[in-house]
């Protein structure tokens, strides 16, 4: 149990004669965000009095009173309008540190009530190369699987690939008419991206082409109408002033929208070839999603394509997450639901829950403007019929208790109506979240490209990072008296040096937030960064190569941990409190929470290392009381950067 547990489990017993919802109040025990105010913080005593009518700091004095936390903490003090501060013992501290210090999981206990949790995440659709834009998902979804895993859940990590989508119509149309075979046998997957791109971009072409007459009939429309408001608008009116600015909002859309069919227009217009493609070509949109339609239809020439694309195109994939180092324990793409659609469709029908509108099939969700289109009206089902297709089977066949899924918060919309319809389909079945996350932007504030506009391409990220790291750990062997790595051990180093920056430099930042993809901070040796984590690490194995002394022989160690400087004391604490940061993460599935309390705590070791001295210690038994404490801090690490997918090394 952590100590932020225990707190709550005493405050509850404290607070039951004066509430009967303590549940709330006891969410507000936090640790302190000043030492000076102790180590944790109870805010509960304002609330519970403003409630129950009575002065704030003579309820916080009462509960005071009602603790019973002579065994785990120094005298609380009622500091200001009530709050609670809240000072650990410091032999309890060094018990604590004492108790963990051959722990393999340094104090996490396992889940009293392990559930059974699918993790969906990276997701990518093949036959296209995985891009940065797929870092996000891949990194974060596996965290998450690696620290449920760790806090004793059953996880599935499933690999939900688009390998049944409308590119594969785009494909198939590209590869029969516009295939280079020279380049398509010299690699496979890179012709076929060629392909959709091409086909995309013809069919994008045709599309602008008939929009543009449309938007400029809208565009001078609306201009007509902010001119006659304009006129004639009261300027005092805050109604007539908000439509004025709608009408702005809408012109400058509309304009936005003409500028971009005019620039895909001129990306055509402007090559002869592609302009030849485009004239030879005036229907392939159309007929691009009549060859989905084939497949989806069971044609057996466009299968036997299918057939001959997904293996090379799994392969590619394949390779990345190698180098990344996750894993999946399923990998069912869309095409393994496929038989299941028509059956969600009638059983949604059958329970009223779906119905015909304008052709199609749709689900309606009370508050929602847009329906859940389950089946258009040409008959085609959709990825909203596969999403549910994919829970029906996670709930009866794989058992899921929760369902995860790591996806773009562009996708928020579709996800609200997936998770409504559940309820309404299946009530109370499963629980599911979308754990949603922003975009990887360039140092422009604009999302994350190449110089010619491309999306940067993972494999080519992954190598740059490694190359990039390797100058590092060249340099800083070559620095030594006698480098100590060979070749192949500095390579080795290099890609953990360098996937593990990418990992964290992603998982660090709030999942919710956008972040600039930044080289230098990246591989920095200071700072919030895996690099300098690992140096960390690497340099507390050296203090027990130096002094000889085998960390294993410590974690058996009878010697008691001493505090005998606030540095230790501090570096104590944090490292008694892994178990909080777990829990921490798995509250919302942020993973961010961890790399906050590996940074704190690299912090903290550093003080400690500045302050105590381990080998000059004053006397053995602190000696080994400091050496327990570097162990610890080092497994602390390990063990931390090993749930974000990052590796250490005991050299560097």
């Amino acid at each position: 149990m952590s100590i932020l547990e225990l707190l709550r489990q005493r405050f509850d017993s404290a607070l039951q004669s004066l509430t009967t919802d303590t549940a709330p109040l006891l969410d507000m025990i936090r640790p302190s965000q000043d030492a000076r105010h102790g180590d944790f913080q109870a805010n509960c005593a304002m609330p519970l009095a403003k409630q129950l009518g009575r002065n704030p700091r003579d309820l916080a004095a009462e509960i005071v009173s009602q603790l019973k936390l002579d065994d785990l903490c120094e005298t609380p003090e009622v500091a200001g309008p009530g709050f609670i501060n809240l000072k650990i013992r410091d032999e309890w501290i060094a018990a604590r540190a004492f108790e963990i210090r051959g722990d393999d999981r340094l104090g996490v206990a396992e889940a009293a009530q392990p559930r059974h949790v699918i993790v969906d995440f990276s997701s990518p659709n093949v036959a296209k190369p995985m891009h940065v834009g797929h870092l996000r998902s891949s990194v974060i979804g596996d965290a998450i699987c690696r620290t449920l895993k760790f806090a004793g859940h059953k996880v599935t990590s499933d690999n939900h690939i688009g390998d049944w989508g409308t590119q594969f119509g785009m494909i198939i149309y590209g590869y029969r008419h516009f295939v280079d075979e020279a380049s398509y046998r010299r690699d496979a997957v890179a012709e076929l991206a060629r392909l959709y791109k091409l086909v995309n971009q013809l069919s994008d072409y045709h599309a602008a082409v008939k929009s543009v007459p449309e938007l400029e009939g809208r565009l001078k429309q609306q201009q007509t109408e902010l001119e006659q408001q304009e006129s004639s608008a009261d300027k005092s009116d805050k109604q007539a002033t908000k439509k004025l600015k709608a009408l702005r909002k809408g012109i400058e859309d509309t304009r936005s929208a003409l500028r971009s069919a005019e620039s895909k227009i001129a990306e055509v217009a402007n090559d002869s070839t592609l302009k030849s493609l485009a004239d030879a070509h005036p229907e392939i949109a159309r007929l691009a999603r009549q060859e989905t339609s084939k497949l989806h239809a069971g044609d057996s020439a466009n299968q036997k394509l299918w057939d001959e694309f997904l293996p090379a195109c799994l392969e590619a994939l394949n390779r990345i997450y190698e180098q990344l180092d996750i894993h999946f324990d399923l990998t069912l793409g869309e095409s393994y639901y496929n038989p299941m659609l028509a059956g969600v469709v009638s059983d949604l029908a059958e329970k009223g829950l779906a119905r015909d509108s304008d052709g199609a099939v749709c689900v309606f969700i009370e508050g929602n403007a847009a329906p859940f289109i389950v089946q258009k009206s040409d008959g085609a089902f959709t990825y909203a019929t596969t999403d549910l297709a994919t829970i029906q089977y996670r709930v009866d066949t794989l058992k899921a208790d929760e369902i995860l899924y790591v996806v773009d918060k562009r996708q928020s919309e579709h996800f609200s109506l997936l998770f409504s319809t559940v309820d309404l389909w299946r009530p109370g079945t499963v629980k599911c979240q979308h754990v949603s996350f922003g975009t990887v932007m360039g140092d422009d504030g604009k999302p994350f490209k190449t110089r010619s506009g491309d999306n940067v391409g993972l494999e080519s990220l992954i190598e740059e990072a490694v190359s990039r790291a390797r100058l590092i750990v060249n340099e800083n062997d070559d620095r030594r008296e006698t480098p100590v790595l060979s070749d192949d051990e500095r390579q080795r180093v290099a890609r953990i040096v360098g996937t593990g920056g990418i990992k964290y430099a992603d998982l660090h930042h709030n999942r919710d937030s956008d972040y600039v993809f930044d080289w230098d901070k990246m591989l920095a040796t200071s700072g919030d960064t895996a690099t300098y984590m690992q140096y960390a690490y690497a340099r507390i194995c050296g203090i027990f190569r130096e002094l000889e002394v085998s960390r294993d022989s410590i974690r058996h160690s009878k010697s008691p941990v001493i505090l005998s400087t606030p540095e230790e004391r501090a570096l104590a604490l944090q490292l008694i409190q892994l178990d909080m940061a777990v829990e921490a993460v798995l509250a919302d599935y942020r993973p961010n929470q961890l790399t906050s309390w590996l940074f704190e705590a690299a912090g903290k070791f550093s003080s400690f290392y500045s302050a105590c001295s381990v080998k000059n210690a004053e006397s053995e038994e602190l000696r080994q009381s400091r050496l327990i404490l570097c162990d610890l801090m080092a497994r602390a690490i390990a063990t931390g950067l090993s749930l974000l997918g990052i590796e250490t090394v005991e050299v560097m």
